[in-house]
């Protein structure tokens, strides 16, 4: 099924952190320090992402407590590149956490 909607402005902040570095796996704490997205927000964002097969998202098992790390896949990095890769202006009452 084709995606008829446009990304929102959080997705596509969360695309272009990716994008930056589409090899490397980063966890969901250091994307919400990244794009100054909230947990509630980031979460079902990257949950969609993956559905659609954008991105993968595997468990790392060690000492301390499990967490996931996200990568995007080539589908998503053809995607991300759909438009130039530029950080959006900060949503009105979100402070970043950087």
């Amino acid at each position: 099924m084709t995606r008829t909607r446009a990304h929102s402005r959080q997705t596509h902040a969360v695309l272009d952190e990716l994008l930056a570095d589409p090899d490397v796996e980063r966890y969901g704490f250091d994307l919400a320090r990244a794009t100054g997205l909230a947990s509630g927000t980031l979460y079902p964002i990257l949950m969609r992402l993956e559905e659609r097969g954008l991105l993968t998202a595997r468990w790392e098992l060690g000492p301390g407590r499990p967490r996931h790390l996200y990568r995007l896949t080539a589908e998503g990095v053809a995607v991300a590149q759909e438009r130039p890769v530029a950080r959006p202006k900060p949503i009105p009452g979100k402070r970043s956490l950087a």
